[in-house]
C-alpha cells in the first residue's frame, strides 16, 4: 500500500478564524475541504515542508509552526500519516494559488464542511478546545 506522509497546517488568523480549501475534484478526496498542506518530501523536516507547502498554495509566509496531533489513517488505496501543525505566526493575504476555493471560517463552523474522513479527529480536537 502507497505510504504518504503529509504536513497539515491549522492556519489560525487574528480573528481566530481557520483557513480551510477545496481539493480539486480530479485529486484523492477532490471536492471534499481540507487543511492546507503537502507532501514531505526526503530531507525536509515538517515544518520546513509546511513552510514551503504554504507559501505554494495559499501564498503566505510562515514564520513558526507548532505540532499540533499525528494521525495515521488508511484509505482503501493508500496510507497517510497527518502531521498536523498550528500556524498563527505568518504574513500575507490567503489565495488559492492552485485554483482551489479557500475561505476563513470560525472553528465552531467546521463541522458544516465535508472533511476526509482522515481529518475527523483534527475537528474534534479544535472543536473540544474551543469548548473549554
Amino acid at each position: 500500500m502507497k505510504r504518504i506522509h503529509v504536513a497539515v497546517g491549522i492556519i489560525v488568523n487574528t480573528e481566530q478564524e481557520i483557513l480551510i480549501a477545496k481539493r480539486h475534484q480530479h485529486l484523492h478526496q477532490g471536492g471534499k475541504w481540507e487543511f492546507p498542506g503537502g507532501k514531505v518530501e526526503n530531507k525536509e523536516s515538517v515544518s520546513q515542508a509546511l513552510i514551503r507547502e504554504l507559501k505554494e498554495e495559499v501564498n503566505l509566509d510562515i514564520h513558526a509552526t507548532t505540532s499540533f496531533m499525528e494521525i495515521s489513517h488508511d484509505y482503501p488505496d493508500k496510507h497517510v500519516l497527518l502531521d498536523i501543525h498550528l500556524v498563527k505566526d505568518f504574513q500575507g493575504n490567503a489565495e488559492g494559488i492552485e485554483g482551489q476555493q479557500i475561505k476563513w471560517i470560525p472553528c465552531s463552523e467546521l463541522k458544516n464542511y465535508d472533511f476526509p474522513k482522515a481529518n475527523q479527529p483534527i475537528i474534534d480536537k479544535l472543536l473540544e478546545l474551543i469548548a473549554n
